[in-house]
């Protein structure tokens, strides 16, 4: 008998974690950080089962609400191996370091600013992790190649496979009890068919079990052949009204299609050669690792690798590393486009370049990823005014604009083929990492298909019979 508990992204985005108790082990699927402001609290709690409990980590993949919490994990007690794809322990090293970098920086300028106004915040007098804590998790990273049988016990064996939805993210199958034993997908986070640069989803394998994100599970993006033409109507009008365009984008995979597409705009002169920064370190280091994991990418990007110019490379683009340096494009005169992390703006360089242009009736900001309910992002896109950034409250006035082309999550048809894809279907599907409603939709759509889904509950632990 294995048990299954629901101890984050169940009933809201992010914060997956994951526990399945399996042939007398307890491993934790995602160790993730919370990042909705509603539910930001449970990253200070202690974790669902001690971490000196837990006998492995199976790591999806590298964004912070699947990875954000391993270094409070390690700190907590946690000293067992934490498996993924190589890429994923290359990236999540860049990202984790730079999470505790900025929670060094948060917690100390909101201890300045609470000081100024007399008051102290609750938790706010320290950060959640170090730099140094997170420096500690990458020597328990075993790199895990797509395709390798992994044996964790005598009858407990983990394979990953392509989930096409940034540098080496992976859907984690788990199997127990031999060849007539049961098996368990995990999802993570599932991207979609015919984007640039990675490779497409794997077809999910036959399975008794699946916990699958639905972030998406209610809607359909964009069409994707339209993305070249809305992202050059956007800077076009920008450009003629004067302003700049600031993006706001993870500085993994969105950072980096965001680039991709402007060095082909760019290249078909369908966009002025404006000055272009990309002004995150994180973003800069990443963009690196592409070329070190290139047989990871899609053939187009592979060829393009392979060619005397880098798609991530075009005069007049810059990488910003240095703080100062970061300030100084605020002092720019002219339209230039401005990429900074974080991409829900719940932390990093984008909240000044916020601060400087969300004022302006003739700059952009442009939103490519999800914003989960909460975040500073979402507040935004909400059409909020004023905004609250850096502790004061600004009034908006810039455009505000979303391309959900650019999501690197699944729509609603594109899951629902995923889940399709294999016969029989699987016994039972556990809707995860999603709002309410789009949990919910998801599961209705997958029941009328003649499938027992489920919407997780947080805290929530189940037998899988």
């Amino acid at each position: 008998m294995a048990t299954l508990q629901f101890a984050g992204a169940a009933g809201n985005v992010t914060g997956s974690q994951y526990i399945l108790e399996v042939g007398g082990l307890r491993l934790l699927i995602d160790c993730g950080m919370h990042q909705e402001r509603d539910f930001a609290g449970r990253n200070w709690e202690p974790f669902a089962v001690p971490p000196e409990n837990i006998d492995a980590v199976l790591l999806t993949h590298a964004h912070l609400d699947h990875s954000g919490l391993l270094p409070k994990l390690v700190r907590d007690g946690f000293r067992g191996p934490i498996y993924c794809t190589p890429a994923t322990a290359d990236v999540t090293n860049i990202l984790l370091l730079d999470a505790g970098r900025i929670q060094e920086e948060d917690a100390a300028f909101k201890r300045r600013r609470h000081q100024r106004e007399g008051r102290r915040g609750r938790n706010d007098d320290r950060p959640l992790y170090t730099a140094r804590d997170a420096r500690k998790v990458s020597q328990y990273f075993v790199p895990t190649p797509y395709h390798q049988i992994l044996k964790l016990a005598d009858d407990v064996t983990v394979q990953f496979r392509d989930a096409g939805h940034v540098l080496g993210s992976a859907t984690v199958e788990v199997r127990w009890g031999g060849r007539d034993g049961r098996s368990i997908v995990f999802s993570g986070d599932i991207g979609r068919p015919g984007m640039p640069l990675l490779r497409d989803p794997e077809a999910m394998p036959p399975t008794d079990f699946v916990v699958v994100e639905s972030t998406y599970g209610d809607r359909e993006h964009e069409d994707l052949d339209g993305i070249e033409e809305e992202f050059a109507g956007i800077i076009n009008d920008t450009v003629d009204a004067g302003g700049n365009i600031v993006i706001p984008a993870f500085a993994l995979e969105r950072a980096q299609e965001v680039l991709y597409y402007l060095k082909r705009l760019r290249d078909q002169r369908r966009i002025p050669a404006l000055r272009t920064f990309v002004d995150s370190p994180m973003a800069t280091s990443i963009t690196q690792l592409f070329r070190h994991h290139v047989y990871e990418l899609d053939e187009e990007a592979q060829r393009e690798f392979r060619g005397r110019h880098s798609p991530f490379d075009f005069p007049g683009l810059t990488y910003v590393r240095g703080i100062e340096e970061s300030k100084s494009l605020n002092q720019i005169r002219g339209s230039s486009i401005i990429i900074a992390g974080a991409g829900m703006c719940n932390g990093g360089r984008i909240k000044h370049h916020l601060v400087t242009n969300i004022g302006r009736r003739e700059s952009t900001i442009l939103f490519v990823g999800y914003q989960a309910e909460g975040t500073l992002g979402r507040h935004i896109v909400d059409g909020d005014n004023p905004v609250r950034i850096l502790g004061e409250n600004h009034d908006v006035a810039a455009r505000i604009a979303q391309m959900e082309a650019f999501s690197a999550h699944a729509d609603r048809s594109e899951l629902e083929a995923w889940l399709l894809n294999v016969q029989p279907p699987p016994r039972q599907a556990f809707i995860v990492h999603g709002e309410e409603h789009a949990s919910h939709s998801l599961a209705a759509l997958m029941r009328g298909h003649g499938m027992d889904a489920v919407v997780a509950q947080y805290d929530e632990r189940i037998e899988l019979g």
